[in-house]
Parts: structure tokens; C-alpha cells; sequence
């Protein structure tokens, strides 16, 4: 290793609560030690279990809590719009070479949805999604987008300037500028990195291993037993041996479940029921739960954990308000940090930004959406061509013309459209 390799890598530690390399200058055996946890990213818990991110995507309700965000980005249509020079509505900018990057072939070895489900993961379990910004051509253009892993780059901050350090592996460091990384930040308390998502859930994903591993114990020292026959009397080997097999026989398996024993010879039995630590232990992994959706923003309906008096109506009020409350708030931040980074100023200037199109995780019903397009159809807001358009429907002739009922028309115009042909208005297109 070469000694400018060896400072840039020991001679900064990662901040405990920014994740940003800072200059160090005492040195340990355990401060060592807890510098190579840090920067692999492992913490203990206080429920005694190490929590990365390795153990966290382990607990099914944050794995599902982090696909259920990654795969909300990645199902949506992201693209790059120009606005139009009047400044009503925008266009898919085509031409632009960034727009076949974000919809469709960002590298040689990705798709569009990859990518940004993989952004989606790290984003959902890290805060961090780092992307390097591959640059070619005669003017600079961008040619491809390149992600990297979030444990594999640091963010180095000298003032208010910031660059990154990409670890490739054998002690090798990478420095790249601030203007060719696409960072996207979750939540983050210094602007410049964000905060460590297992950090934060740290506790909640300890508990619900260490909970996990209880239950699988349990059950690989055998679960506990239905029941226990006992006597008054000593019985031989041989003795138990056959009661048990009688007792299996006439009463084991689900044929014979609910049948009236009949003991005697001194014989009892006494239920094993479920105890008031069983019940409690089966409560805590249903609030654990509850606890990562809480943390991950996310609506357990979504994670496939239903309350049981939820109806259809209510179930359908959740998706919607995930999508407003979880999902919006994700496509937002990347379409700003995807403006910010990828394109120029001039070309922001020029009008081109990239967007989501959340509409399609917003449909309803058939009924639903019907009565919709036919209120925005009526009041001229949409056009049958573009209502087409929202149901994936081809265009036909005549049907980019706006129309609205009679009682609708502007005051005035009833009266100059009679004037001007003897008639009555039956109907008629919004004025200029």
C-alpha cells in the first residue's frame, strides 16, 4: 500500500453520526477496532445482536419495507420533459441524450428499472445512492450512469467543497469530483451525507433478530408438546411405551381430533396451553412490525400486515396514501438531485427537467377513473385524445378538441354565438 493510499485511508475516520471522514489523530488497538466496525458498518445492539445491513434485508418486514419503496421507483415512468416555449405543458425531450439514460439504457449492463430499483435499495437502507457520471463525446456529454455500492464510497468534506473517495477494493482508493457523483440524499442532518437508515433502526432490527432466533431455537429443540399423560402409578418402559402409541393411535391426527378420552388406571392429562410468555413473544414480533414500517415510512398494509377490521374501501385509501405519503416524497428528491446533477444550467434554464409520472400508482377502479376523466371532460380540462392517452390508447382524428356543456359557457357568449347565426348555443368549446 502506498503511503498516500495509507493516509487517505487511516488518516480519517467516519463521524458516528455524519458518516463523513474527518481527520483523526490519536491512535488504539481498540480505536482501530472500532474504526474497521464503522467503516464496514457494523453496530451492535443492545439486544446483544450486531445489526449491518447484511442482517437487516434478514428481517422480512425491512427487506419488504426497502422492496416496496425500490420497486415503487422503478415501476413508475421516469423521463426527461422540456417545457414548451409558451409555457403550457412540456414534451418528452427525446433528442437529449440523457433522456435514453433515465427511460431506458442508463449503462452497457443495466435498464432503466434496475438501476433505479437498485437506487431504491440503497436509498431505502442506507440514505446514500452514489452514481458515478461517465462523461464523453466532444462537449462532455454524459454517456453513461455507473452505480456503486454505498459502503464502497466516502464523502470527504474540506469547507464547504466536498469530494469522494470510491474503495475498489486491495487498498486502492478512487477520487472522483463532486460534479462527476450523482449522490441522492435521504433524510440527512448536515446536507452533505445522509443519515445511516440501520443506525437510526438500529434497536428495532436487533430486537427483531434476536426475536427471530429465539423462535428458531425454540423450535430446533423441539417445539412445545400438545399435552402430558400422567399417573399415579409407576409405569415400566414398556408400559409408557405402549400408552403412548394406544394414545397416538386413538387419538392423533386430524380424523380423530376432538374425541372424548376415556382414562383410567389412575391416568390423567393436563393440557400444555399456550403461556402468558408464549403470547406475549408472538405480540412482540407482530409490534416489530409495526416498529420498521413506523421507521421506513412505509403503511404495513403495504408489508402484507392488514388490520383485521380493514375493508376494501379503507385498504384502497392506504395505497393511495402511500403513494402521497411515502412514494412522492422519494421521486421528488430524486428528480431534484437528477436535475441538479445531470444537467447544466443552461439546459435547466432552456427548460428541460426530468419527472416521474406517479399518475399510473394512483389508479382506481374502472368506475373510479370513469367518473373522473367524464368530470375533467366536462369542464374542458381534458380532451378525448388525451383522456386516451391516460388508458395507454392511441389518438384518433377529431379528438384533440375541447368541449363543455352549454351551461358552462362564459357569460356573453350564448348571447354573441345566437347573434351571429340565429340560434341557440347547444354547445361549445372553452373561448381563447
Amino acid at each position: 500500500m502506498s503511503s498516500k493510499i495509507s493516509t487517505e485511508v487511516h488518516g480519517y475516520h467516519k463521524g458516528s453520526d455524519t458518516g463523513i471522514l474527518v481527520p483523526w489523530n490519536k491512535k488504539s488497538a481498540s480505536a482501530t477496532r472500532d474504526l474497521y466496525k464503522d467503516l464496514l458498518g457494523i453496530q451492535p445492539s443492545k439486544s446483544g445482536v450486531s445489526v449491518d445491513w447484511k442482517t437487516a434485508i434478514q428481517v422480512s418486514t425491512f427487506f419488504a419495507c426497502a422492496r416496496v419503496i425500490s420497486e415503487g421507483i422503478a415501476q413508475v415512468p421516469f423521463k426527461l420533459h422540456k417545457e414548451r416555449v409558451d409555457g403550457r405543458g412540456s414534451d418528452p425531450a427525446k433528442g437529449h441524450p440523457l433522456y435514453r439514460l433515465l427511460s431506458l439504457k442508463p449503462n452497457d449492463y443495466q435498464t432503466s428499472f434496475e438501476l433505479r430499483e437498485q437506487i431504491g435499495l440503497h436509498l431505502a437502507v442506507k440514505f446514500n445512492a452514489y452514481i458515478f457520471i461517465n462523461r464523453g463525446g466532444l462537449r462532455g456529454e454524459i454517456v453513461e450512469l455507473l452505480p456503486f455500492e454505498p459502503d464502497q464510497v466516502r464523502v470527504v468534506r474540506d469547507g464547504w467543497e466536498r469530494k469522494y473517495e470510491v474503495y475498489v477494493g486491495k487498498g486502492r482508493v478512487i477520487p472522483v469530483p463532486a460534479k462527476d457523483m450523482w449522490h441522492i440524499r435521504g433524510p440527512s442532518w448536515n446536507g452533505v451525507v445522509g443519515m445511516d437508515a440501520i443506525k437510526l433502526a438500529r434497536e428495532a432490527i436487533g430486537l427483531a433478530l434476536a426475536t427471530e432466533e429465539h423462535s428458531s431455537r425454540m423450535f430446533s429443540n423441539g417445539a412445545r408438546v400438545g399435552g402430558v399423560l400422567s399417573s399415579d402409578t409407576t409405569l415400566s418402559k414398556e408400559q409408557r411405551e405402549d400408552l403412548k402409541t394406544a394414545w397416538e393411535e386413538a387419538y392423533g391426527g386430524n380424523v380423530n381430533a376432538y374425541k372424548t378420552a376415556v382414562l383410567y388406571g389412575g391416568l390423567k392429562y393436563q393440557s400444555m396451553a399456550m403461556t402468558g410468555i408464549d403470547a406475549q413473544h408472538l405480540e412482540q414480533r407482530r409490534f416489530q412490525v409495526e416498529e420498521m414500517c413506523r421507521g421506513a415510512r412505509v403503511m404495513p398494509i403495504m408489508v402484507g400486515h392488514a388490520d383485521k377490521a380493514m375493508t376494501y374501501a379503507s385498504s384502497e385509501q392506504m395505497f393511495l396514501a402511500h403513494v402521497v405519503h411515502t412514494m412522492v416524497p422519494w421521486c421528488t428528491r430524486i428528480e431534484q438531485s437528477a436535475a441538479v446533477n445531470l444537467l447544466t444550467d443552461a439546459e435547466i434554464d432552456a427548460g428541460y427537467y426530468p419527472k416521474f409520472n406517479v399518475n399510473g400508482l394512483m389508479r382506481g377502479s374502472m368506475k373510479d377513473r370513469a367518473d373522473y376523466f367524464t368530470k375533467m371532460f366536462n369542464i374542458g380540462s381534458l380532451n378525448p385524445n388525451e383522456i386516451r392517452a391516460y388508458e395507454e390508447l392511441n389518438p384518433y382524428d377529431g379528438g384533440d378538441e375541447y368541449r363543455v356543456p352549454m351551461n358552462t359557457e362564459q357569460p356573453g357568449s350564448i348571447a354573441d354565438n345566437g347573434a351571429d347565426n340565429g340560434t341557440d348555443n347547444v354547445g361549445g368549446t372553452p373561448n381563447a
